[in-house]
């Protein structure tokens, strides 16, 4: 018998590798145990890509087990180069812990934080990070790592082979999150670190770390990243990414990204996002037709709750009724002020469907028009010179945009 933490992974597809599946298995049945994620500070929010770990951390709390989130106030400064293409932007120390705090208000949402044997705690590397003696570090500590290991990974050889620079700043990065694996083993007795597939090199670095260092025998274990059934990298829509907080993405849009999920997607978003029992998940994977419009339904309101909160999940899911199934201008959809004195005048289209929201640029607003999919008060809009005016304005005294059938935004009118 499994213990029930991997059992639970393994049934919803949060397994993607482990560094010693049986070992893990009997050390998690021994009692409670400790396990981190860790998160650089690089935004005042987390987003829909980072969810998967939050999941992964809840259901470890949840089935008895202590989590800890450590937040990179020291890597924040160095740069992970995994995935990415070019060096980070460096950000100021009062940018950092802003967003420290922004992050925090996330994760309260799906941990319970505190001082008891199994409540989450946040920490922060550059309490070790920030004091650490450069040379007696790469004495102490670099000696375990070698240039020929490091340039096997593919955070090093995709910029590499793009001729992107990979400065020396960022080739330390590795090493610094194998320390803090050590740091936390140390200090709090953490035997296991979370990630996504595309820091399995960072990790096993960190497990390696303990092995020769300390003599410890601590464990590495990945989610998949989050992509579509098609292929695509989930998680970004025209607008940009799908932020957990609330003042970065509404409600209402956040409950939209879940509504809109394909098809093909939904048994395996209801297994990661939801705690639904897999009997009720598998009754409605099996919806067919446009009955799976409700499983699509159940999905969003149950992310959105988690997320945000019963209330705010029972707003956006009515406010979504309205538009969708009545056809009002309901309130709760994203809204954009204009003065008064610009609506007088009118402002083009496609002005107006990029500044709502509704289209990422300018011509994307206008291929939208182009191809019959743009709607001013549930009307179509023929040219993309069409200029929106004060006469725009409906029964409510709003001017309803509409990108598609899914995608609303309100005008409403400023002083």
């Amino acid at each position: 018998m499994r213990a029930e933490f991997i059992k639970v992974m393994q049934e919803r597809g949060f397994l993607h590798q482990c560094t010693d599946i049986d070992a893990l298995d009997r050390r998690l049945s021994e009692g409670v145990t400790v396990c981190y994620t860790g998160y650089d500070a690089t935004a005042k929010s987390l987003h829909v890509g980072s969810l998967l770990s939050i999941m992964m951390m809840r259901w470890f709390q949840k089935l008895g087990h202590k989590p800890i989130v450590l937040m990179g106030g020291g890597t924040t400064k160095v740069g992970d180069p995994s995935g990415k293409d070019e060096s980070r932007r460096l950000l100021t120390e009062a940018d950092i812990a802003a967003n420290i705090a922004g992050i925090k208000t996330v994760y309260s949402k799906f941990l319970g934080f505190g001082d008891g044997k199994t409540d989450a705690v946040m920490v922060n590397n550059a309490e070790w990070l920030d004091k650490l003696n450069y040379i007696d570090f790469l004495r102490d500590y670099g000696r375990h790592f070698t240039i020929n290991r490091m340039l096997t990974f593919d955070s090093v050889k995709m910029r590499l082979e793009r001729e992107q620079p990979l400065t020396f700043l960022e080739f330390n990065y590795m090493i610094l999150q194998a320390y803090d694996f050590l740091e936390l083993n140390r200090k709090y007795g953490c035997q296991i670190q979370f990630g996504g597939s595309d820091q399995w090199g960072n990790i096993v670095n960190g497990v390696e770390l303990s092995r020769r260092v300390d003599q410890k025998e601590v464990f590495g274990f990945t989610c998949p990243l989050l992509t579509t059934a098609s292929g695509a990298k989930m998680g970004k829509t025209a607008q940009g990414a799908v932020w957990l907080n609330a003042d970065m993405l509404s409600t209402y849009d956040y409950y939209q990204f879940w509504r809109n999920t394909e098809d093909a997607d939904v048994g395996r978003m209801l297994k990661y996002f939801t705690e639904l029992p897999m009997d009720e998940i598998a009754r409605l994977e099996a919806l067919k037709g446009a009955e799976i419009n409700e499983a699509k339904k159940t999905l969003a309101f149950e992310a959105t709750r988690m997320c945000h909160g019963e209330q705010a999940a029972k707003d956006a899911a009515e406010t979504a009724r309205k538009t969708f199934e009545e056809g009002a201008a309901a309130e709760g959809l994203p809204q954009i002020t204009l003065p008064r004195a610009k609506l007088a005048q009118g402002v083009p289209a496609f002005v107006l469907f990029k500044d709502a929201g509704l289209a990422a640029s300018g011509g994307e607003a206008r291929r939208l028009i182009a191809g019959g999919g743009a709607r001013v008060n549930d009307e179509k809009v023929d040219s993309d010179q069409r200029l929106i005016t004060l006469s725009d304005l409906n029964a409510e005294k709003t001017i309803k945009l509409s990108a598609g059938k899914k995608k609303h935004a309100l005008v409403v009118v400023g002083d």
